[in-house]
């Protein structure tokens, strides 16, 4: 059976002087995100995120620690790029334990992002 694709749509519209976004869950739920500008999308999907996803498609590092190790970058602030990322929907994080260590695995939930702009 083939695997159903998960895409994340992101709708901005576009009205006076500001963005307004709202994000459709993945599997037909619905939460709204309001931006207050543009600059809080552009923060959401920096190329820095980027990178992480990219990272965690490719790599499929075990644990956000050996994520931090293969972008060379702080732990904490790649804890925090994570927390933001799966605030949105884009990843989700997998406890595992090994031992008596417990970790979190960081997994993409999306496949797809889709960015839809309109004018109002």
């Amino acid at each position: 059976m083939a695997q159903k694709s998960r895409t994340r749509i992101v709708h901005l519209y576009i009205t006076s002087s500001t963005f307004a976004s709202i994000f459709k869950r993945l599997r037909g739920d619905r939460s709204d995100y309001d931006f207050s500008g543009f600059q809080d999308l552009r923060q959401l999907l920096s190329k820095e995120k980027a990178k992480i996803l990219h990272t965690i498609k490719n790599k499929n590092p075990n644990s956000i620690y050996q994520l931090a190790k293969f972008l060379a970058r702080d732990f904490k602030a790649v804890f925090q790029d994570i927390k933001l990322l799966q605030k949105f929907g884009f990843i989700e994080l997998q406890p595992e334990s090994k031992g008596k260590r417990k970790r979190l695995k960081p997994v993409l939930a999306i496949d797809n992002l889709q960015v839809n702009i309109g004018f109002q």
